[in-house]
């Protein structure tokens, strides 16, 4: 099939389970089409997200004139479709609070890829994420017919459902997919009865590198491992909070936060503030490469996060081996077990603070036992090739549903968990 993924900024360094999931889809013998409205912000430290960027289309980078010529292309060829995507794009302005000006720029936007759908014959359009590439993407479906389809990851979605129109896309679209059984549950409860069938979970998965990857025991260096956006979801002040109370209480320590974003200046200070100048260390972006020496130099990954889908962090980390730290938010306790890392509950620095301690002082014994069994879950549950396989299915289902008069499927009749539906737990115990 020839496939295109839509998303507001590719590749980017937060997002290789995008880039995962298309290459598994390539290596079905599919035709991937990357189709992204901008460039990334920050930099591509990885070479294969560098690689990625090349095959990329991105909007923008087209300049005004010809997004468009584009456009007016497609407005004067489907002038219906045109008038009617447009009468839509305005009723999701007044849902939302990015307001007409913004809605207008989707819908230029929908008409120029519009009109890349139609030239190369895409047969169905996948968008991450369900905020404003999944607003442009209905707008396609509206002036092509081609099916479409959207993964959620939250948290944003679901803070502001209704301002994103989430039960309307979910109405229009042919599937929607959630990474986790909790993120489905929410997905749920803004679904009309009649669209509950469309929601399925696919997780996201990861690749040869990681499962391939040999064994390396993890030592006695009391090093401990953050890979994360450094932004307010994130829990980091938590986490200088209980790295301060480990240095209070006399905790030989290593923390190396691997990442950047707006609350570095916000860390740097607690840094300096609690005398941790020593112990945590800044490191900035990495590539995949150096994010996987940095988690075999490890004991343990930690990630405090406030809200989350579920982070693929966690997932790389088990699969090297790592048991991980993290928190009872959204899809995490889904993944981590108390045989596989520690939960603890979310913003409280001293439960995080003894369970970075009790991975500090476990012995080398303890954190092999942990981490095989880390590895074991992902392994089951987080395979990209098997993943791949349950999103050709819905996206074949979806083209083969497709009526004369464009509409969506509304009951594929597939699995809707990648480990409890039995088609899915047919493939993966193929797999195993």
């Amino acid at each position: 099939m020839r496939i295109a993924y839509l998303t507001n900024q590719y590749p980017a360094t937060s997002h290789t389970f995008i880039r995962r999931e298309i290459v598994a889809l390539e290596a079905r013998g599919h035709t991937i089409f990357r189709y992204s409205i901008r460039k990334p912000h920050d930099p591509l430290e990885d070479q294969e997200d560098i690689a990625e960027l090349a095959k990329t289309r991105h909007l923008l980078d087209l300049g005004p004139v010809r997004i468009l010529r584009q456009a007016l292309h497609t407005a004067f060829t489907k002038p219906v479709q045109a008038f009617c995507a447009a009468a839509k794009a305005l009723r999701y302005s007044a849902r939302s609070d990015r307001g007409l000006l913004a809605h207008l720029a989707y819908y230029v936007e929908a008409l120029a890829i519009a009109d890349w759908c139609r030239r190369e014959k895409i047969e169905h359009l996948h968008v991450h994420f369900g905020t404003n590439p999944a607003t442009v993407a209905v707008l396609v479906w509206g002036l092509t017919g081609i099916p479409f389809s959207f993964t959620v990851h939250g948290p944003e979605e679901f803070d502001r459902a209704e301002s994103h129109s989430l039960a309307a896309k979910m109405a229009e679209s042919s599937f929607v997919v959630a990474v986790s059984s909790f993120g489905r549950s929410q997905l749920m409860r803004w679904a009309s009865p009649k669209d509950l069938n469309k929601i399925h979970v696919v997780h996201c998965g990861l690749d040869e590198p990681y499962f391939n990857e040999p064994a390396v025991l993890a030592g006695e260096a009391p090093n401990l491992l953050c890979v994360a956006r450094l932004s307010e979801q994130k829990g980091l002040p938590v986490l200088m909070q209980a790295a301060g109370l480990l240095h209070d209480r006399g905790v030989d320590f290593n923390l190396t936060i691997v990442g950047d974003g707006p609350l570095r200046g916000m860390i740097e200070e607690e840094v300096r503030r609690r005398d941790l100048g020593k112990q945590v260390k800044l490191a900035g972006w990495m590539g995949q490469p150096q994010v996987r020496e940095q988690i075999r130099l490890s004991r343990a990954m930690v990630l405090p996060s406030f809200a989350e889908g579920l982070p693929v962090v966690l997932m790389e980390s088990m699969a090297l081996r790592r048991p991980v730290i993290t928190t009872y938010v959204a899809g995490i306790p889904e993944l981590v077990t108390p045989d596989s890392g520690w939960l603890v509950p979310a913003g409280d620095a001293v439960a995080l603070c003894a369970a970075m301690k009790a991975a500090i002082e476990a012995d080398v014994a303890k954190i092999q036992r942990m981490g095989e069994r880390a590895r074991e879950r992902v392994m089951l549950r987080h395979d990209a090739s098997v993943s791949a396989s349950l999103m050709e299915r819905h996206i074949q289902t979806a083209a083969a549903a497709r009526s004369v008069q464009g509409r969506p499927n509304v009951d594929t009749g597939l699995a809707v968990d990648g480990v409890a539906g039995s088609p899915a737990r047919n493939i993966i115990g193929n797999s195993a």
